[in-house]
C-alpha cells in the first residue's frame, strides 16, 4: 500500500482531536496494569502514556454494568483502554463506551498469542486477517471521535520477511488508522505459552525502524524486551515512542526518569518514599472501601529492586499483606524497615 493512498485516506477520515504524547507508555499487561498499578506508576511520572489491561468485547456488553471493568480514577489520565475483539459492531459500541467514560484513546489488541483469545479471534490470531482487523478498526473510528490505535506484533509463527508487517500496516492504514503500537517479535501460536512469546522469538527492532521509514506520516511506537531510558532515547531517534512492559511493573522507579528525560519536565518525585508517602491515601482510601491490601501491595513490591532492605520490604508485605485484618500500618511498617535498613548501610560506610 503506496504512502500515497494512505495520506489521501487520512484527509478523507473523520477529522479527530489527537492530543495524546505517545513518547512513553506502559503497555497493557494482564493481571498487572490494574487501577491500583496505574495510580502507584501516576506517583512517579506525569507524562507516562497508561493502558489498562485487555477488556474483551463480550464482558463489557454482556451484563448490566461495564463500569466495573472501565472505572478509573481521575489521576490516572492521560489513559487508553485497550479492547480484545474482532467483530465490528461490538467493538464500535466499545469504543463509544470509552469515550463516554473519559478515556483518552482506545486501542484494538492483535499482539496476545494466549490460546484462551485465540479461541475467540481476539489478538494476534487477527494479524492473518486483515480484513476483519479493517472493519473493526473502521467500525471503531466511526464510533468515536478519540484517537483509535492499534498494538500487533512484526508476523506470525515463521513468518520472517519484513514484508509481512509492511504490508498489514499499509493495509490497516487505509481505514485512517494513523497510531501502530508494534511488538518487535513475531507471535508464535501454537507452542509456546505467552510468557515463552515475550522472551523466545527474537526481537527485530530495525523491522520498526523501517516502518517508520516507508510510513513517515504514521505514528509508530515500538515495543519489546526495552529495559532502560538509554535505550528508550536511542530507540526515539528513529522512532515516535517507546512502550516498555515488564521492566516498568518489576521495576518501577525507571518512572521517575520519564518525565525528565524524555518530556524534558521537572521529575515528580525525587525517591521512592516520597512516591509511597503520595501512594498512601489512595492506598486507605481503598482499603476503606474492601479492599485487601495484598492486592494493592502487589503491584509496588519491585520499588526498591536492588537496594539496601529491597528484600525484606517484598518479604514482608508478602508475609503480611494477605492477612484478612492487614491494613496501613503493614505497609507503613514496611516502609520503616527499608529506610532503617538504608541508615544502617549509610552508617556503616
Amino acid at each position: 500500500m503506496t504512502t500515497e493512498k494512505i495520506n489521501k485516506t487520512k484527509l478523507n477520515s473523520t477529522d479527530r482531536k489527537d492530543t495524546v504524547d505517545r513518547r512513553f507508555s506502559i503497555a497493557p499487561m494482564m493481571e498487572l496494569t490494574t487501577t491500583d498499578f496505574r495510580v502507584f506508576a501516576r506517583t512517579l511520572s506525569t507524562h507516562t502514556l497508561l493502558y489498562t489491561e485487555m477488556v474483551t468485547t463480550g464482558a463489557l456488553l454482556r451484563g448490566d454494568s461495564p463500569a466495573r471493568f472501565l472505572r478509573y480514577d481521575e489521576c490516572e489520565h492521560p489513559i487508553a483502554l485497550q479492547l480484545g475483539g474482532a467483530d465490528p459492531i461490538a467493538l464500535g459500541k466499545c469504543a463509544k463506551l470509552a469515550e463516554e467514560y473519559g478515556y483518552d484513546e482506545v486501542n484494538l489488541n492483535v499482539g496476545c498469542p494466549s490460546d484462551r483469545v485465540q479461541n475467540s479471534l481476539i489478538g494476534a490470531c487477527l494479524m492473518a486477517h486483515p480484513d476483519k482487523v479493517k472493519d473493526a478498526m473502521s467500525a471503531m473510528l466511526d464510533a468515536t471521535s478519540i484517537p483509535v490505535t492499534i498494538k500487533h506484533r512484526i508476523g506470525l509463527d515463521d513468518q520472517e520477511d519484513y514484508s509481512v508487517v509492511r504490508d498489514f500496516v499499509g493495509d490497516i492504514a487505509t481505514t485512517g488508522v494513523s497510531t501502530f503500537i508494534v511488538h518487535a517479535r513475531n507471535a508464535i501460536l501454537a507452542g509456546l505459552s505467552p510468557k515463552q512469546n515475550r522472551e523466545i522469538p527474537p526481537l527485530k527492532y530495525d523491522y520498526v525502524y523501517q516502518l517508520k521509514q516507508d510510513f513517515p506520516d504514521l505514528e509508530i511506537i515500538l515495543n519489546g524486551g526495552i529495559k532502560t531510558m538509554t535505550e528508550c532515547e536511542a530507540h526515539l531517534t528513529k522512532i515516535d515512542g517507546v512502550m516498555l512492559g515488564r521492566e516498568a511493573y518489576h521495576n518501577p522507579w525507571i518512572l521517575s526518569e520519564v518525565d525528565k528525560t524524555l518530556f524534558g519536565q521537572p521529575t515528580k518525585v525525587t525517591s521512592r518514599f516520597e512516591a509511597l508517602n503520595n501512594f498512601i491515601p489512595y492506598v486507605e482510601k481503598r482499603l476503606a472501601n474492601g479492599e485487601r491490601l495484598m492486592h494493592i501491595t502487589r503491584h509496588i513490591l519491585g520499588l526498591f529492586l536492588g537496594q539496601p532492605g529491597g528484600k525484606a520490604f517484598r518479604r514482608y508485605l508478602s508475609e503480611n499483606g494477605h492477612k484478612t485484618d492487614a491494613k496501613i500500618d503493614v505497609l507503613i511498617d514496611a516502609i520503616n524497615m527499608v529506610n532503617q535498613q538504608i541508615n544502617k548501610t549509610k552508617e556503616t560506610h
